[in-house]
């Protein structure tokens, strides 16, 4: 998936998050940041959650949200992000290609994924916002009709990094 996998921590001035690394990892790296038990702290106050495959369930758990009630199979996001003041959960998945393959296909998911987790996330009245992070491989014109589908459908797309911004984070002079 990832070339080598490691790196992306060290981005222009911490202010973008690239997939690869995982988010706990990038914002831990960051100046005023620190990521407790998936708890993002920012100078100290508590600012996010993060939740990555599994642990989106312990987060939804605590919110006394029973899923098997409410969808008929889990969704496992590769990264996601609950933003308190934006009441909000970012769902971030990574996709990242160098061949031809069955990714060309998933990311036209990206609207019955979206429905899915805001059915899940409808009874404690959490937003939620679906972001595609793709590799420059996407940037093919081949992907033109999928790039534009994405769009139609209230999902987003960033290549290679999401400025925290998206999110609403703060950002460290």
């Amino acid at each position: 998936m990832i070339k080598k996998g490691k790196g992306g921590a060290n981005t222009i001035s911490g202010l973008l998050f690239e997939g690869k690394t995982d988010l706990s990892t990038f914002l831990n790296s960051l100046k005023d940041y620190e990521v407790k038990s998936n708890k993002v702290f920012y100078k100290e106050n508590q600012v996010a959650e993060i939740c990555k495959k599994h642990e989106l369930y312990k987060f939804l758990k605590a919110k006394k949200v029973d899923w098997k009630k409410i969808i008929s199979k889990k969704l496992l996001p590769d990264d996601s992000i609950y933003i308190i003041v934006k009441n909000t959960l970012f769902i971030i998945e990574c996709k990242f290609q160098q061949v031809a393959g069955s990714v060309d296909e998933k990311l036209q998911t990206c609207d019955f994924k979206k429905k899915q987790y805001k059915k899940l996330l409808s009874q404690v009245n959490i937003d939620v916002e679906y972001i595609y992070l793709l590799s420059d491989w996407f940037k093919k014109p081949g992907y033109k009709d999928v790039l534009d589908y994405i769009i139609s459908v209230g999902c987003s797309y960033y290549f290679n990094f999401i400025p925290l911004k998206k999110f609403g984070l703060p950002v460290s002079d």
